[in-house]
């Protein structure tokens, strides 16, 4: 059984926050909600979380610049263990990948969403309590 996770996920559209959290909660996950990044900025500077799930493509802030405001805020706060930043998008074109990680991102995923990717990702990254 894996360990329960504290998990921020930043996604606009209301039937992906559902299939992603209805999935994540079945390995006991807590799941936060954000409609947006500057939303789920707001959300991040409340509360640690142990990952955060970002879309690439939303209204008011998109997920890049908030992963931006994210590294900002993590470096000014003089925080030394920077959370993981997971893109779950569905640009999916060669350099989308490249793209989300200079802009801080540790990883990217391909939407539609896959649990047993994700938890790959997971594993790859050392994402524990």
């Amino acid at each position: 059984m894996r360990e329960k996770l504290s998990i921020l996920l930043v996604e606009d559209n209301l039937l992906n926050q559902r299939i992603v959290t209805f999935s994540l909660k079945k390995y006991q996950h807590e799941v936060t909600i954000a409609n947006n990044g500057l939303e789920g900025l707001n959300k991040f500077k409340e509360k640690k979380f142990d990952v955060v799930l970002m879309d690439i493509m939303m209204p008011v802030m998109d997920g890049l610049e908030a992963t931006l405001k994210i590294r900002e805020f993590e470096e000014t706060s003089n925080i030394d263990d920077r959370t993981p930043i997971i893109a779950i998008t569905a640009n999916t074109m060669d350099n989308d990948r490249e793209k989300c990680i200079s802009f801080g991102m540790n990883e990217f995923m391909a939407k539609p969403f896959d649990m047993e990717k994700l938890l790959k990702i997971f594993d790859e990254l050392k994402i524990t309590v």
